[in-house]
């Protein structure tokens, strides 16, 4: 087969998961990407970096940057101080995004090899901190990381007023929404949910880089105990993407003509076919609804359709998994039935492979390149989604050869079906009688409920009259009463105190 020379490929990856390492050994996040990074370069058949075309090197920013310049810092580690490098801010769908935008990029020739990286060191961070001593991972540097590009804030003041900022407690108000509309008592959804994350745990205990390799039962992780408190209701810990870990994964792409080059061994490529990036309606408030994500569908159509598949053709699939309504929202919108006997994680998922802050993504599509060479010629989907099923990326691989001139459809044009998508109207200050759209309970570490966030509409129907956000009155019975029972389409009333709404169920 006649393969242009500027089709972009995947050659090397590397994956990193460090596990309690004493304090002296324990290796920083520089660390871990430039181990991550030395073995995506072993994996592609290089010894000798500066001599590989490397051109540009990017590295996706920890949740905590441990140093003023790590892209800078990490060339000098790698032996390439001249590279162009960047870093790209918080969001975890930045590794997908960065896969699709290089291939991209080196479609037109605008570079000959990118490494991708990052890492997080957060379980031995914690463990300095609790030691009482001060963690020794700075690297002086007189200039700061040029940013790749530019993200808004996930929420604003008002939403972080009235508790939405934090993902465990912003999450659940998808998953409710999912439960009532798809009709399931409270129990039964539970239940479906351990079920969904106890399929995630038996791929994490197949894989030597899981965080927990331990399979856990349906039951296990459904039902609060001693290891499994409520974290944001109606998510037990054991559902909640685990980011206390070391971990780091690098991945280098190239064009065909320079793997020729090079003397790359043909048959570890892999191929991008096809590929998407659709960023939904911004302000979490301003949704359609929330359960469902028409970015999504979107996503899936349009990387399925630049691939040349169906979602029945693909053979391994890794879900952004970092609470269960991420996946099942993604199935649904993507045309993945209930039941499918497909794993929908190829690593493990977040919870238990371990996510590894914004650069999770890094991680699957490294594990993506190793399944599908070890099944040539099968597809393979991955999904990213940053924020609060905000921000989406997939790609979809294959060892298999892609035809013809490698292009990718403009983004902006399908972007705009979301953009145009109606909004309801909102306010900031809503007084009267009011309706429970959806909800989130936030549990305090003695499994206790704390607060309640409530996504609702004035007047008396869940659909329809004007949006508001607001706390629960603070009332445990009541926030206890709301764990128990449906809410959505309770009737209440709202009022403004102190700046912040507070909703009174009835």
């Amino acid at each position: 087969m006649n393969i242009p020379d500027n089709t972009p490929i995947l050659v090397g990856v590397g994956q990193v998961t460090e596990k309690s390492p004493e304090l002296d050994d324990a290796s920083s996040p520089l660390q871990l990407m430039e181990q991550a990074s030395n073995l995506a370069f072993e994996d592609a058949g290089l010894s000798d970096r500066p001599s590989s075309g490397l051109d540009a090197v990017v590295v996706v920013k920890s949740f905590r940057e441990p140093m003023r310049n790590t892209p800078e810092a990490l060339v000098n580690a790698l032996g390439t101080p001249d590279v162009r490098r960047w870093i790209i801010p918080d969001g975890g769908y930045g590794p997908q995004y960065l896969v699709n935008l290089f291939s991209q990029k080196i479609a037109a020739c605008e570079h000959e090899m990118v490494l991708l990286t990052g890492a997080e060191a957060m379980a031995t961070g914690r463990k300095i901190v609790k030691s009482g001593k001060k963690i020794p991972w700075d690297i002086p540097s007189d200039s700061d990381p040029e940013y790749l590009y530019s993200v808004p804030e996930m929420w604003n003041e008002h939403e972080r007023a009235h508790g939405i900022w934090q993902a465990s407690s912003v999450y659940p108000l998808f998953e409710n929404a999912l439960r009532h509309n798809l009709g399931r008592t409270i129990e039964e959804h539970q239940l479906a949910m351990g079920a969904l994350f106890s399929r995630l745990s038996e791929v994490a205990e197949r894989s030597p880089h899981a965080w927990f390799p331990v399979c856990r039962s349906p039951e296990e992780i459904a039902w609060p105990s001693d290891a499994n408190r409520y974290v944001g209701w109606p998510y037990t810990k054991y559902m909640n993407a685990m980011n206390q870990i070391n971990q780091s994964a690098s991945l280098l792409l190239t064009s065909v003509g320079h793997a020729r080059a090079l003397g790359l061994d043909p048959s570890r490529w892999v191929y991008l076919h096809g590929c998407a990036d659709v960023t939904e309606i911004w302000d979490i408030t301003r949704r359609v609804d929330y359960h469902s994500a028409p970015a999504i569908s979107v996503l899936g159509r349009e990387a399925l359709t630049m691939a040349q598949k169906s979602i029945e053709d693909i053979a391994h699939i890794d879900l952004y998994s970092c609470f269960p309504s991420a996946v099942s929202i993604a199935c649904r919108e993507l045309g993945i039935a209930e039941g499918d006997p497909r794993d929908l994680t190829v690593t493990g998922g977040l919870a238990f492979h371990g996510g590894a802050g914004n650069n999770y993504v890094m991680n699957s599509i490294a594990a993506m390149v190793e399944q599908l060479r070890g099944d040539p010629g099968s597809f393979g989907l991955v999904t990213a989604n940053g924020g609060y099923l905000s921000r989406h990326s997939a790609g979809i691989y294959s060892t298999t050869p892609t035809v013809g001139s490698w292009q990718r459809p403009d983004p902006t044009v399908y972007q705009r079906e979301i953009d145009s998508l109606p909004s309801p109207d909102f306010t900031e200050q809503p007084e009267g009688a009011a309706t429970i759209e959806t909800y989130s309970i936030v549990f305090g570490r003695d499994n206790t409920p704390e607060f309640g966030i409530v996504i609702g509409r004035l007047g008396r129907n869940p659909q329809a009259g004007v949006r508001f956000i607001a706390k629960v009155t603070p009332d445990a019975e009541i926030l206890s009463r709301m764990t128990q029972s449906d809410y959505i389409g309770h009737s209440g009333h709202v009022t403004r105190i102190n700046d912040v709404n507070v909703l009174t169920p009835d």
